[in-house]
């Protein structure tokens, strides 16, 4: 068993035949994932440190991590508001409709302080991401195709 899975080959009910069971030591798996972390993940000075060493007067780094943790939070709530919707009998009203526009609000808000971490404005988001979408679609609609074969270069 490595890193906290492995693989046996076990007789199955037909004694002719053999079946691949799989199995998970979970402490194995834990020293597996503390050897796969980085120190500024799991060591607080170095984590301080990090922090320090990334402040500078083009990126407010404390804003970038509210940021990205909150907008990671808010589009949750979002698509929670969403799958039970689509998929757990939630009624599509004026409430959840206005639940929604409240929750993306909420994920308008940390965009904001994204864009203030970085010195930009939502404008010039929201033209790079046009920009982006027109090269990848020149004539201005959708296709399949290009959306899934993309050059190495379109992120």
């Amino acid at each position: 068993m490595t890193k906290g899975f492995g693989k046996s080959v076990v007789p199955d009910e037909d004694p002719t035949e053999e079946k691949e069971v799989y199995e998970a030591d979970y402490e194995k798996y834990l020293q597996f994932v503390e050897e796969t972390t980085s120190e500024e993940s799991s060591e607080f000075d170095v984590f301080m440190s990090r922090l320090t060493e990334l402040k500078s007067d083009d990126l407010e780094i404390q804003r970038l991590l509210t940021g990205a943790v909150g907008l990671s939070a808010e589009a949750g709530e979002f698509t929670e508001i969403v799958k039970k919707i689509i998929f757990q009998g939630k009624p599509w009203n004026e409430d959840n409709r206005d639940h929604l526009i409240t929750e993306l609000g909420d994920v308008m808000w940390y965009v904001a302080q994204v864009c203030i971490a970085l010195n930009i404005s939502i404008d010039e988001v929201v033209l790079k991401n046009v920009s982006k979408l027109l090269k990848r679609y020149p004539e201005g609609l959708f296709d399949v195709h290009k959306s899934e074969n993309r050059e190495p270069t379109d992120r």
